[in-house]
């Protein structure tokens, strides 16, 4: 299937041919190849660093890092729609991949907008100048994720993880889950309650804290069932010191935050619609050449309905994400509940794609050498990133309906 999308300026077109041509030359060799690659309970060994010093050959590990420290900055105005196109691209030939350096580009607009102009001269320098180096965004917590965000905006929701303030900086012990690069990231930004008395959103603060900080251990790479080549991570801080200018934003981090936030549901339904992009690719070759009754199989009628299934539902997914990038990218009212439309709908669509996948590919479609169960893997891990599918529908209609919906937690008082 030719995918022909429109209205994409010079820069986006050249930069989707870039991508597609790593993905198509280096990324799916690699993946078909050594798939068994991807089980080796070494983290560390399972993608090659040729990977990602190819993807910073063509220019899109440093996305959003300012120009004056060798990054590739993209124009304000359709940011947040080049990040799509790029992220659905790389995740065509790898979730995981994608994954990966997508929480790099993130996180540097993050850090572009909070971090002090010293912190940034040396991160963004640092990020550039090594292939290797990795950013990650720390959240999520082993005592609250997803039913965090309903929201509940009370002190009895807070973070766990806690900050506070001695000798001139900061002192933080907790512990943080499922965080994506969270293995292998050189910088991460934290989030600590650093006001237990009040909601979240007005006692929460971030930080900036290195690898090598003392008291932060990595403790664990977490053995997903997808994105295998992005080494999610579980951290414990324990007295770990944090100097004062590393204090990005104080209390009201999150809402600061809208600018990863809104960006990162965006990103979440493009590399998912990669996957399904990739589902369809495949399936569409194999129905082609396979025989089945006498004949290929897409000359069967049950084929042939569910081919064009998998295609409208990925042009429907492309069409709403679209349009919510847009949205983010103009600054529109509707842009937080069209993130989350797409963010929800991505992941429920693009898993009945994989499983088509999966079923019209036969026996051959649950064999670890053939590549699509892996596919099919990957999708389903989108329906737990990034807020589960029900956190998504509750936010969803409360931004539809704010002075009738419910709270979804706590008292209804």
């Amino acid at each position: 299937m030719t995918i022909i999308q429109r209205l994409l300026s010079e820069e986006q077109t050249l930069m989707r041919e870039s991508c597609r041509a790593f993905v198509d030359d280096v990324v799916i060799p690699f993946i078909r190849k050594d798939w068994q690659r991807e089980w080796s309970m070494t983290p560390d060994d399972r993608l090659p660093r040729e990977i990602l010093e190819g993807a910073d050959r063509i220019g899109i590990r440093t996305l959003g890092v300012p120009d004056e420290f060798g990054g590739v900055e993209l124009d304000k105005a359709s940011e947040v729609r080049t990040f799509a196109l790029i992220s659905e691209e790389i995740a065509r030939g790898d979730s995981g991949l994608s994954d990966k350096l997508v929480q790099n580009w993130k996180v540097s607009v993050l850090l572009r907008n909070l971090a002090p102009r010293h912190l940034q001269e040396k991160w963004f320098t640092r990020l550039v100048k090594d292939p290797q180096f990795l950013l990650a965004h720390c959240l999520t917590e082993p005592r609250g994720a997803s039913d965090r965000w309903l929201p509940y905006n009370v002190p009895e929701a807070a973070m766990q993880t806690r900050a506070v303030r001695r000798d001139g900086g900061w002192v933080i012990n907790g512990r943080k889950q499922f965080i994506s690069n969270g293995y292998d990231a050189g910088l991460y930004v934290v989030y600590a309650n650093t006001d237990p008395k009040v909601g979240m959103m007005q006692g929460t603060s971030s930080f900036l804290v290195p690898r090598e900080t003392p008291g932060l251990t990595v403790a664990r790479c977490n053995e997903t069932l997808g994105c295998r080549f992005m080494n999610n991570g579980e951290l414990v801080f324990e007295d770990m010191v944090v100097p004062q200018d590393h204090l990005l934003v104080e209390n009201e981090a999150l809402g600061k935050a809208g600018i990863y936030f809104q960006p990162g549901k965006i990103i979440q339904a493009s590399k998912n619609l990669g996957v399904g992009v990739r589902a369809f690719e495949a399936t569409a070759e194999y129905v082609q050449n396979y025989v089945q009754g006498g004949r290929i199989l897409i000359k069967h009628q049950a084929v042939a309905l569910r081919l064009a299934d998998m295609a409208t539902r990925i042009e429907a997914v492309r069409a709403l994400r679209d349009r919510a990038a847009q949205a983010v990218d103009d600054g529109a009212t509707d842009a937080d509940v069209l993130c989350n439309m797409a963010k929800v709908y991505a992941s429920e669509e693009m898993m009945k794609v994989a499983q088509h996948a999966l079923e019209l590919h036969g026996g051959n479609g649950v064999m670890l050498d053939f590549g699509i169960e892996k596919l099919f893997r990957d999708a389903a891990i989108f329906l737990h990133m990034d807020a589960t599918a029900d956190v998504s529908r509750f936010k969803i209609v409360k931004s539809l309906f704010p002075h009738s919906a419910g709270k979804y937690a706590g008292p209804e008082a």
